[in-house]
């Protein structure tokens, strides 16, 4: 219940479909599609930056999950994903980082059919995911991190 009443007000702080929530360092953003849709262009959007070394890893269907153990849920998917060419040489440094990487987006969708999808911002990601396993995030890393997180989010529900 103490959930619940935390996503409705949540959804009720929007302002406007494209407006982004930050809150403990999630960064959710409305979006105008289906699940299925917004899935399609996230991941249509990291493919496009695999000249940058961008990949989809995998997919998690929790949805799917507890259909298969009896049980109902709304759309929960998670898309990880990442860049090893950044990911690998932090991980080498430590080896922990590995519990934390690769990213993770998840497409959901609220008790009112509305769509959303929510990731760490990576200003989080170099306050507190990196630090926690020894490593620092140099401002312009995080400022590119940003960029490419707004990027491929934006594509994915506007």
């Amino acid at each position: 219940m103490i959930l619940r009443s935390r996503m409705i007000a949540g959804v009720l702080l929007v302002i406007s479909s494209s407006q982004a929530l930050a809150d403990g360092g999630l960064m959710t953003k409305a979006s105008r599609y289906s699940v299925q849709e917004t899935i399609d262009r996230f991941e249509a959007a990291i493919k496009s930056k695999a000249a940058a070394g961008w990949v989809i890893f995998s997919r998690i269907d929790h949805a799917a999950a507890a259909r298969d153990a009896g049980l109902e849920m709304r759309p929960r998917t998670v898309i990880v994903f990442g860049n090893p060419k950044a990911g690998t040489p932090q991980m080498t440094k430590s080896a922990t980082l590995a519990i934390d990487l690769p990213m993770k987006a998840l497409v959901w969708q609220d008790d009112q059919n509305k769509v959303w999808l929510t990731y760490n911002s990576s200003q989080y990601s170099a306050a507190e995911i990196y630090p926690r396993h020894g490593l620092a995030v140099p401002d312009e890393a995080a400022k590119m991190l940003e960029n490419f997180l707004a990027d491929v989010s934006n594509r994915s529900t506007q």
